[in-house]
């Protein structure tokens, strides 16, 4: 064993109830930054997974049309063309495979998805609501908007005259598997079809409205022959979507959304709770900083007897640095093994008090593996840091005024 951490470890084991508060003191405030981060994550994620559960991260479509129309003016006057929006109907994306191709190849995009997606009404028997209809291909819908896993019953293939719909339409309807319903475009072409599942996304707008058929069905129900409405994108990282939104309209002419612009108050709700779980964490910082830096200092108060023989008999200012930045260190692992337990084991504790009439928990946490390396190098970093100080006055410490003094 080296000598400086032989001293150090000695320091520490004569402090007693002084080492057993510093170590305690520096634990609690990791297990704190595990916990609230945790916490604040997995609320983070559960509110992510809830909004864009049953939406794609960007959304590509045709431009809106535009029309210009004289603007009549006097004789000698001076003016322009107004501008008008006209009348919105459903547009087509022009070449979208080629347009398909092209958001695929762009890095951070994970998955795409056709959609023909337009208003239309349901129908069975006299009971007849209005819907969105979707058309989709279904193993690349699922992708997006995770069905599959959200079926009630039946499944989603959307073979032949087959339709997938919400659980709160299915029951307004009185239908079930295999029951007969009509779907009805806005420009009047009907077709009948048979429900082949139900899902719950958790959203009752989306359960009450939505109509997946295949894309095929759709092209024909909207009268838009070998065309789409718009093309869905997953990305690989979330808070990129604007970035590759922007990215996507550049390369391909034409609108992308993302959610970032739709949600705006999600995104600024997300922003506002991030910031302040991270001052919470500084301030959490900065309280264990202190006390690690304060319980050192008066640990150099204390030894400087010690200190000044160690020096007289020829010990370097530089290795007494050393001693006290050791210390330091082996506070802070000391504290992120025992804080990371802690704010697992509190954080786990805490996501069990209250769950959600589906069982899951009304408070869920997020422990990654990245949360308790970062948390064990913050509490490294802060240990050292900490331990800076008292280390300088320890090494500056005059040998012979030190023996004295005491």
């Amino acid at each position: 064993m080296r000598y400086e951490l032989f001293v150090a470890l000695r320091f520490l084991r004569q402090g007693g109830a002084q080492t057993v508060l510093i170590f305690g003191g520096a634990a609690f405030g990791v297990g704190v930054i595990v916990f609230l981060t945790a916490l604040l994550d997995g609320l983070q994620n559960n509110l992510i997974d809830r909004t864009l559960g049953s939406q794609a991260h960007v959304v590509v479509r045709a431009p809106d049309l535009t029309t210009k129309r004289p603007f009549r003016l006097g004789p000698g006057e001076k003016g322009a063309a107004v501008v008008e929006r006209p009348a919105q109907r459903l547009q087509g994306v022009d070449e979208w495979p080629k347009v398909m191709r092209t958001v695929e190849a762009i890095p951070g995009v994970t998955a795409t998805s056709p959609v023909a997606n337009g208003p239309g009404f349901i129908r069975r028997g006299q009971a007849e609501k209005s819907i969105n209809v979707f058309g989709v291909v279904p193993e690349r819908f699922d992708r997006i908007v995770p069905i599959t896993p959200k079926l009630i019953e039946g499944h989603f293939r959307l073979e032949g005259g087959e339709v997938v719909i919400g659980q709160v339409l299915a029951d307004d309807l009185g239908v079930g598997l295999g029951d007969k319903i009509r779907l009805t475009g806005t420009q009047g072409v009907s077709e009948v079809f048979a429900v082949a599942g139900v899902f719950d996304l958790g959203n009752r707008q989306v359960n009450q409205r939505w109509a997946l058929v295949s894309l095929r069905a759709a092209q024909a129900l909207l009268q838009l022959p070998g065309g789409i409405t718009n093309l869905d994108i997953r990305v690989e990282e979330i808070f990129e979507a604007q970035a590759l939104a922007d990215q996507i309209e550049r390369r391909t002419g034409l609108k992308a959304d993302s959610w970032m612009v739709l949600n705006n108050d999600l995104l600024v709700g997300l922003k506002g709770q991030s910031s302040s779980g991270t001052m919470i964490s500084i301030f959490v910082v900065i309280a264990v900083a202190l006390g690690i830096a304060s319980v050192l200092i008066v640990s150099v108060v204390q030894k400087q007897r010690e200190i000044g023989i160690m020096r007289a008999t020829g010990t370097t200012a530089q290795l007494i640095q050393r001693i006290f930045l050791i210390q330091g260190a082996i506070v802070g692992g000391f504290a992120s093994v025992l804080g990371s337990l802690l704010g697992a084991g509190l954080a786990k504790l805490f996501e069990g008090l209250a769950q959600n009439p589906n069982g899951s928990p009304t408070f869920p946490v997020s422990l990654s593996p990245g949360l308790f390396v970062t948390a064990s190098l913050v509490a490294v970093v802060v240990g050292l840091a900490s331990a800076w100080g008292p280390a300088r006055r320890a090494a500056r410490l005059d040998p012979a005024q030190a023996i004295r003094s005491v």
